[in-house]
């Protein structure tokens, strides 16, 4: 027999086609059939060993453009010793291996999915085997096993059920469904696997009754292993930062070759000697990649996510701090993400009116009717109780059904529940369930289910204390009132009664009832959601409802949370997205308001890919088993720290502590703010580029002393730069950025503003005052155009010292002026950024440090200057620092005069 028709056929044909029994297998049987078919495991797919994964960290074209620099100044210091080149060399390394260890970490990580995904299957299960009921570990699972199962058991795999008594499964893993499902023994006609009611999946979990199920399929066969091969198999895209990043790594180390081997061949046609146009090369080289930028933009996504742990997100993977401020389009859940995964009473319909829950409760004292209603709800359940008696006991089973128990409780505080002595149990096909209860003399039938099934069984209709009959007017009302509840999102259950004075036969209970009223539940939106999607949708982020939930109750809680209007949205279920073509998608993805509902693991997979076809980034939230393929191919994956599971939390980019869709729009702005101030210490790092690769044109052209030695350029590169840097990547979100759309697809971390600041005004300023504080010094000491200086000479070690220590201070002000890139600096407070005075601080000890101690001039090849030469480099950082901020006047002045053509907002935090 097919396996997907297993759902179709009688019990005794599963048994027969199995090939098992009621008695199960026998123990060789079971081991015959465990060396099959394998262990019931999830076992890995695919997945590169963790030495490759390693090895790439440092042979991507960044990291072998550095190791090119190293070993051309090795080879420098093995044919000319004493040039400090092997000191250089062994710097690149450091910087190299820094990037790579923390890269590979971070990649490591994300292979932990696979263990997630393992301990959600149970360790052990009861399994009947040679007539017997046994113990057996969940891994020694075989196809024809028969499954015992109980209220609180995880199923271990897929089975198709032979008995039920009462069984409702929690299938949100698998499905996304919100509500548990009854399940039943019968044949189903007309049902997918997954949905059929007479199938239980792995990876989902009893909440209430028991029965028993036959295994026809293990490990990566069942349905839960299909999602894990999905979930390994979705190829993590890269976040917009980790591209923009490969995109300037990949400029910026084509540019520092070129240029090496421009100004070499330069050199060679000027008659300079191999090994000086050699370093010469090598410090083009230096001078023009940044070996700063890695740590920096590592340390900025460090530094913003412990600013988003503390509003309530735990970040992951550092890039996707930035990626979240990206994104375009959020695709969330429903459950236990837009609401609070907990039911609740909400009204009451009675035959006249509907009647608040409050109401409901506050009443039931006083009127009959009411009383009534609620003793059926405290009786009419499969509700359990867990308590240690140290304080409030625990209700344990279907959430409607401890919704219903709870108001009843409340509204009947010591209230006996009497004798239970019979149950007919709930199923698919009955919709309903009933309890008998004795009593003195007397019994009582309660019902409770679904108004089309509980409606024809009625012939009265209990009013004030007593009864009217239930004419087809007073039933026209009561689905009137079931669909107006429905509309707002409510789960509507109809409550009846009857006496049973004397017995009657089981068959006969259900007939002749008293109907009481109708019951509306509710999983409530959480209420920090409204106001969290008004301000994604004032950010121009698109917000898309995906869940494996009822189209209805999707739609309800969207209009309530702000995210339709009065117009419909676009409905797509699972299944017309599993019948559409990958282009029929896309196009769909066009209309201004969407929602997807009842979708599956694969759907919402698609719906992500054709969101990113779209050019969209997208942030996909959830929290079952079934997200986590999207999760994993979205641009950022969100997961909830509370009510998901590990798989999810694997999955994800970032988990949200308090599973608040709020704080998703927290670290949105958290996210923004790192993609303006990485810009930010970009044109701070990029600018001290242009001073360090001067000097030696100067060294070339104009056949000079190389006023700046190659150690001296990782001085500021890896030390000076890197805290005011840092401050830089610590700026807070500016109020403006999230009334401000996404920055576009297309949008580059570096483009030809930042690269005109930074290279062509900014640069060329500081180059101008460095070089100037190098020639003042060299004259100052005497020195004549066209006079060699030794290496070791003390006039060349104060001159090398006084350019260093101009770029520094020109740097100074340089973090400042980088704080906006259009406003004044004045407009930000200069003590509004701690870090960046403490950066200050330190840039300034370290210069002195290597300018005034022993080590420093060692290390550094410098010597004390003068303190003229504090002064030249204070005056040339002050005009660097006037002309800046007029450039900033007139360009604010333009902006003005024409205000349709004005740069994008996004360049920076503040107004």
């Amino acid at each position: 027999m097919p396996e997907l028709k297993i759902q179709q056929a009688v019990i005794e044909d599963v048994f027969h086609s199995l090939k098992t029994s009621r008695t199960g297998l026998s123990d060789a049987e079971g081991r015959r059939r465990l060396a099959e078919f394998g262990p019931n495991q999830v076992q890995r797919v695919q997945g590169r060993h963790w030495s490759r994964m390693l090895a790439a960290q440092f042979t991507h074209f960044f990291a072998l453009t550095l190791w090119v620099a190293t070993a051309l100044a090795f080879f420098a210091e093995y044919r000319q010793p004493g040039e400090g080149m092997a000191t250089l060399g062994l710097a690149i390394i450091g910087v190299i291996v820094i990037n790579g260890l923390f890269s590979f970490w971070q990649e490591f990580k994300a292979e932990r999915t696979l263990t997630a995904l393992q301990k959600v299957l149970p360790h052990r299960v009861k399994t009947v085997r040679q007539g017997q009921v046994q113990e057996i570990p969940a891994a020694e699972l075989v196809p024809g096993d028969l499954v015992v199962l109980a209220e609180g058991d995880d199923v271990p795999a897929d089975c198709r059920i032979v008995e039920a008594f009462g069984m409702r499964v929690n299938t949100a893993t698998i499905t996304g469904e919100s509500l548990p499902v009854e399940k039943t023994q019968h044949p189903a006609e007309g049902f997918e696997l997954i949905h059929a009611p007479n199938v239980v999946l792995a990876g989902t979990s009893l909440v209430s009754g028991l029965g028993r199920g036959v295994v026809f399929a293990t490990g990566m066969r069942t349905a839960f292993g299909a999602i894990a091969r999905l979930t390994q198999a979705a190829t993590e895209v890269q976040s917009p930062l980790q591209r923009e990043i490969a995109f300037l790594s990949r400029i910026v180390a084509g540019l520092a070759v070129g240029l090496g081997v421009v100004f070499f061949l330069l050199g060679q046609r000027l008659g300079l000697s191999f090994w000086e146009n050699l370093i010469f090369a090598v410090g083009i080289i230096v001078a023009n990649v940044p070996e700063g930028l890695l740590p920096t933009v590592t340390l900025a996504l460090a530094m913003a996510s412990q600013r988003i742990a503390k509003r309530n997100a735990l970040v992951r993977h550092l890039t996707a701090v930035e990626a979240l401020g990206s994104a375009t389009v959020i695709c969330t859940d429903k459950t236990g993400t837009l609401t609070e995964n907990r039911m609740s009473v909400q009204a009451a319909f009675l035959g006249a009116a509907r009647v608040p829950a409050q109401e409901l409760i506050a009443q039931a004292a006083h009127q009959p009717g009411i009383r009534q209603l609620m003793e059926t709800a405290l009786r009419c359940e499969n509700v359990s109780e867990r308590g240690n008696g140290a304080g409030p006991s625990t209700l344990l089973g279907d959430p409607m059904e401890v919704a219903l128990v709870r108001m009843a409780r409340a509204a009947l505080p010591g209230q006996a529940e009497g004798h239970r002595a019979d149950e007919i149990p709930f199923d698919a096909d009955r919709k309903r369930m009933s309890v008998f209860y004795d009593g003195a003399g007397a019994g009582t039938l309660h019902t409770k289910g679904a108004l089309e099934t509980v409606l024809p069984l009625c012939t009265h209709l209990a009013q004030d204390g007593g009864t009217v009959t239930l004419t087809a007017e007073r039933m026209t009302a009561f689905r009137a009132a079931e669909d107006e509840m429905a509309r707002t999102g409510l789960r509507v259950l109809a409550l009846a009664w009857r006496p049973l004075p004397e017995p009657i036969p089981r068959q006969q209970w259900e007939c002749d009832l008293i109907l009481q009223g109708l019951v509306g539940l509710e999983d409530p939106p959480r209420p920090e959601v409204a106001q969290a999607v008004r301000t994604c949708q004032e950010a121009g982020i698109r917000v898309i409802m995906a869940t494996g939930d009822h189209p209805r109750t999707a739609l309800a809680i969207g209009r309530e949370i702000g995210l339709y209007g009065r117009e419909d949205p676009v409905l797509i279920t699972g299944d017309q997205v599993t019948r559409m073509s990958d282009a029929q998608l896309q196009l769909q993805l066009d209309a201004p308001h969407l929602l997807f509902a009842r979708t599956a693991a694969g759907d919402k997979l698609r719906i992500v890919k054709a969101l990113q076809a779209k050019r969209h980034v997208v942030a996909m939230t959830g929290d079952g088993v079934n997200d986590a393929p999207a999760l994993k191919a979205a641009d950022i994956g969100v997961a909830m720290g509370i009510a998901g599971t590990d798989v999810a939390r694997e999955a994800a980019d970032l988990v949200l502590l308090d599973d608040n869709f709020a704080s998703i729009v927290a670290a949105v702005e958290e996210g923004r703010a790192v993609f303006a101030n990485i810009r930010k210490f970009l044109t701070y790092i990029l600018t001290s580029n242009i001073p360090e690769i001067v000097p030696y044109l100067v060294f070339v052209l104009l056949r000079v002393p190389l006023p700046l030695t190659i150690i001296q350029i990782l001085a500021v590169d890896l030390g000076t730069d890197m805290i005011p840097a840092l401050g830089l990547g610590a700026e807070r979100p500016g109020p403006r950025l999230m009334r401000q759309p996404p920055r576009g697809y297309h949008r580059r971390l570096i483009d030809t503003a930042l690269i005109a600041r930074a290279y062509g005004f900014l640069g060329l300023l500081e180059a101008a005052v460095a070089m100037g504080a190098y020639f003042l010094a060299l004259r100052d000491g005497g020195w004549s155009y066209g006079e060699a200086l030794g290496k070791f000479d003390p006039l060349y070690l104060q001159a090398t010292a006084a350019c260093l220590a101009a770029i520094v201070v020109t740097q100074v002000a340089n973090v400042y002026l980088c704080r906006s890139q259009r406003e004044s600096a004045f407009t930000v407070p200069f003590a509004s950024n701690p870090l960046i005075g403490i950066g200050v601080l330190v840039e300034l000890a370290l210069i002195l440090l290597i300018v005034y101690t022993p080590p420093g001039h060692l290390i550094f090849g410098t010597a004390p200057v003068a303190a003229w030469a504090w002064g030249a480099a204070l005056a040339g950082a002050l005009l660097m620092f006037g002309l800046e901020e007029a450039r900033k006047a007139m360009m604010r002045a333009w902006e003005r005069r024409h205000p349709g053509a004005a740069p994008h907002a996004t360049s920076g935090n503040h107004p």
